[in-house]
């Protein structure tokens, strides 16, 4: 039996990110992932937006970490020559109904820290962008870019540098707590247990059904999963847009947004598909064409110029809800809650997730007994 400080369980951007915090204090840490390759779900199916924090409940993690991970994103991505691009956003309403919620919003922001926000009348918007419909926006000038698959090279090659080690086509097939180590047990070819201090569950949509498998972990603190596919269309030629263009946010989602690549490339998404896979063994990340219909009439509430055929089906990425809850939050269930040393769970985490990962670190490290 091999004994490490540290395992982290999942190599998207939270558990790179994880694995990087342990390595950088000194623990020798180990980061599984099942895959052949990181990032490979989530973590790069997504609008790789580096998001202000406008929209979360005031105190809720997502809304502290977004806030505090934007910058530490934006600081990590000069000093590591990841390419970004602080580009901006503009949220549009359209109608009286929508405008009330706007001014919501931007309560909320202002709330959550993000001072840097402004109302814009309809013709200011459209001095900003020309093509725009909207009755009113709000102009978040800290929202950005970021090439998604740069920023988890960075991070793995951080977790090098300090020690850390990244194991692919690891899967933990389980974990046996005890009382000042767990024992994990590998698969794959050379199959392998680590005797570790500390246990991250940061496996994103297998996080729930990897908790299924801690011994010692009481069932009742592991939720249900719940997916949510969100697919998205792409442009056929360029968008006469600078800035990221957000309608209001809609049920399980932000709304089908219009986001740009680093080279400038538009592309509208995700909308929400709510899936009856009970795994994500089970999920079918094809683009459903027949979708491309609810698009053009939801970009058009903001771009009616969007022309009939625009439109091509491009990829999909699905959001780790869970089931039965309440509250739209990101979960860290630590030792407070399930009562096992140097064991914490991380359910839930989608957007902010990306733009909140050194923040989600760091909160997961101060959560544990190191």
């Amino acid at each position: 039996m091999d004994q490490v400080d540290a395992v982290v369980i999942g190599a998207g951007v939270v558990g790179l990110a994880v694995g990087r915090a342990l390595a950088r204090r000194g623990m020798e840490t180990v980061v599984l992932e099942r895959a052949n390759a990181i990032g490979t779900e989530t973590s790069s199916r997504n609008s790789e937006v580096i998001h202000a924090g406008l929209y979360y409940p005031t105190g809720s993690l997502k809304a502290r970490l977004c806030v505090a991970g934007r910058e530490q994103l934006y600081a990590l991505c000069e000093s590591h020559g990841v390419a970004h691009r602080r580009c901006g956003k503009l949220l549009v309403a359209n109608g009286e109904a929508q405008i009330a919620k706007l001014r919501l919003i931007e309560a909320q922001a202002l709330a959550n820290g993000v001072t840097d926000v402004s109302r814009l009348s309809g013709t200011e918007a459209r001095a900003l962008e020309p093509a725009l419909r909207s009755d009113e926006a709000l102009l978040s000038p800290s929202t950005g870019i970021v090439d998604s698959h740069g920023l988890m090279l960075a991070l793995q090659g951080d977790l090098e540098r300090a020690g850390g080690a990244l194991a692919l086509l690891s899967p933990v097939e389980g974990v046996r707590c005890g009382e000042s180590r767990h024992e994990v047990r590998v698969g794959g070819d050379v199959a392998t247990v680590l005797s570790a201090r500390i246990v991250v569950n940061a496996a994103g949509l297998w996080a729930p059904a990897t908790a299924g498998c801690i011994e010692g972990l009481a069932s009742e603190h592991v939720p249900q999963a719940r997916f949510a596919k969100g697919s998205y269309f792409s442009l056929s030629g360029r968008a006469p847009f600078s800035r990221l263009i957000y309608p209001m946010p809609e049920e399980g989602g932000l709304g089908v947004h219009l986001t740009l690549d680093l080279a400038g490339q538009a592309r509208f998404g995700p909308d929400v598909e709510w899936l009856a896979a009970t795994s994500p063994e089970q999920i079918d990340y094809a683009v459903d064409e027949r979708r491309a219909g609810a698009f053009y009439s939801s970009v058009r509430g903001y771009w009616p110029q969007l022309a009939d055929g625009a439109l091509q089906p491009s990829y999909s990425g699905v959001r780790p809800k869970l089931q039965g809850t309440t509250v739209d939050d990101f979960v860290i269930q630590g030792a407070a809650v399930h009562g096992i040393d140097g064991l914490v769970n991380l359910y839930g985490v989608e957007s902010p997730g990306l733009t909140a990962c050194l923040a989600l670190a760091d909160e997961v490290v101060s959560r544990l007994t190191c």
